[in-house]
């Protein structure tokens, strides 16, 4: 008999566990130095918005289950559980305890009212399960759940995931692969690769005196959520406002590393003895940053010819007008962060296939005055200098750096003046076709949301576009919204 949900716009009509259609022969996967920060972090909720398949509910219900469980066959891991030895040391257990799948129902939304809503609509909160729960819970809960909600005239199948198991990259592969049974494949295209012999494997311990990790943000605080969709003509906009001042530096003899050496030395503030010591006649500069891996001084050295990427100059802009938005002090410090995916950065490379989490944090910060001073291509620049410089020596040095001192992710806005970009628009977040047509939208649930948190997803249209779901505070949202420099390049 169905009954209500926890959401009063849901209504639940079914619950049960779906097992891999065959035993599991990996065994136990010891989490790794990029996995473990991940315990306290709420579990990956992303989702696809869909038309009306053209089946009858229980019969599409009926496939999706037998769909997930071959899936699961390919993906063992998020059939299992989390498991502590008595050394400390934390392994998914792959011993096929399934995942959860729900059907829920929510006939009186429409496709429209899900898209349209200038802001996201709250009721999409309740299309995912394992809400609100974190990943140290895969202890005693499943690794993952599907959840499908029927809609007036459509469906939304969401997808929730262990963060502690799955980065972004593997969260999609498996999503994708999921889709691909679906639709009737033999085999999936991209097969997992559980190999742990990496930078990332390690001996160090990450414990937790209290019994287990605390989530490190409020998620009480008032936020509102929007999706701005920048299309590839104002993507293109922004990505030349961001290099034409680079261009006339070039065309001028100034090389790119010398501009942002000469601003940083007279820029007004002061300049740290570390700064001034690693500064050297051929321009290169060395970066003092606080990774959140890494503590450690990264050498940037910026290629004369070198051009801001269309997603550093989107960033760039999204950093300079919420800033602005925030009202914040001029002295005040200011840090964007973003993560970057190891798989290629690291020697030797693992396979892009690579199952698990593979990603560091790469803090940029920059005083507020300054900030909002200089032109776009400065801020740009920044932030290309530090993904560049994102190189294997500094992701070991990170590794290093983490196994002196185990901590986990601190996720949050701590300072008023912070922004964490997740996800990423190169992840294929609409080859999600389950057997009826594309999704027309990528929609995220409530994990991980404070405020500064954004989320990139590619545009529905492909070809360069990018959404950007924005969480701020309400009065950082309304200022933004009037802000003329960042709304012009806005699509929708």
């Amino acid at each position: 008999m169905p009954t209500s949900s926890s959401s009063s716009s849901l209504t639940l009509v079914s619950k049960c566990t779906v097992f891999p259609n065959q035993k599991s022969r990996i065994g136990n996967l010891k989490l790794s130095v990029s996995d473990l920060p991940m315990l306290s972090c709420n579990y990956i909720q992303k989702g696809n918005l869909f038309s009306r398949p053209p089946l009858p509910i229980e019969a599409l219900i009926a496939l999706l289950k037998l769909a997930l469980s071959h899936t699961l066959a390919h993906f063992p891991a998020l059939a299992g559980r989390l498991t502590t030895d008595s050394n400390g040391y934390v392994y998914v257990t792959c011993n096929d305890a399934g995942v959860d799948f729900v059907h829920s129902n929510a006939g009186h939304l429409s496709i429209r009212d899900v898209l349209f809503p200038v802001d996201v609509p709250t009721s999409v909160k309740g299309f995912f399960a394992l809400d609100q729960a974190i990943s140290y819970d895969g202890h005693f809960k499943p690794l993952a759940a599907v959840q499908v909600t029927e809609l007036a005239d459509g469906v939304f199948i969401g997808c929730t995931v262990n963060h502690a198991v799955t980065d972004g990259t593997s969260f999609w592969n498996f999503f994708n692969s999921f889709a691909e049974v679906c639709r009737g494949a033999k085999r999936i295209s991209r097969s997992p690769v559980y190999l742990r012999d990496s930078v990332f494997d390690s001996p160090a311990v990450l414990s937790f005196p209290d019994g287990s990790p605390k989530v490190t943000f409020s998620g009480d605080a008032p936020l509102r959520e929007r999706v701005f969709h920048f299309s590839r003509e104002s993507i293109l906009k922004l990505k030349s406002r961001a290099n034409s001042p680079l261009r006339k530096r070039l065309d001028n003899g100034i090389s790119y590393a010398d501009e942002i050496l000469g601003k940083q030395t007279n820029s007004g503030r002061n300049v740290s003895i570390e700064e001034k010591e690693n500064q050297n006649s051929n321009g290169k500069i060395t970066v003092v940053q606080d990774y959140w891996l890494t503590n450690t001084v990264t050498e940037a050295v910026p290629d004369q010819t070198v051009v801001n990427s269309s997603f550093q100059s989107l960033c760039a802009q999204l950093w300079r007008s919420v800033t602005r938005a925030r009202n914040l002090a001029p002295s005040k410090k200011t840090t964007f962060r973003m993560a970057v995916n190891c798989r290629q950065r690291i020697e030797p490379r693992l396979d892009p296939c690579y199952f698990g989490n593979a990603i560091q944090s790469i803090p940029t910060v920059a005083q507020v005055d300054e900030l909002l001073s200089r032109d776009l291509s400065w801020c740009a620049g920044l932030l290309h200098q530090n993904v560049v410089a994102h190189d294997d020596a500094t992701i070991r040095r990170g590794v290093e750096d983490w196994e002196k001192n185990p901590r986990c992710f601190p996720l949050g806005n701590f300072d008023g003046a912070m922004i964490t970009m997740g996800s990423s628009p190169r992840f294929p977040m609409y080859d999600n076709d389950f057997g009826w047509g594309r999704p027309l939208a990528v929609r995220s649930g409530r994990a991980n949301k404070f405020d500064g948190k954004i989320s990139a997803f590619p545009g529905r249209e492909g070809r360069g576009s990018v959404d950007l779901e924005v969480c701020l505070a309400p009065e950082t949202m309304l200022e933004l919204e009037t802000d003329t420099e960042f709304m012009q390049y806005v699509s929708g």
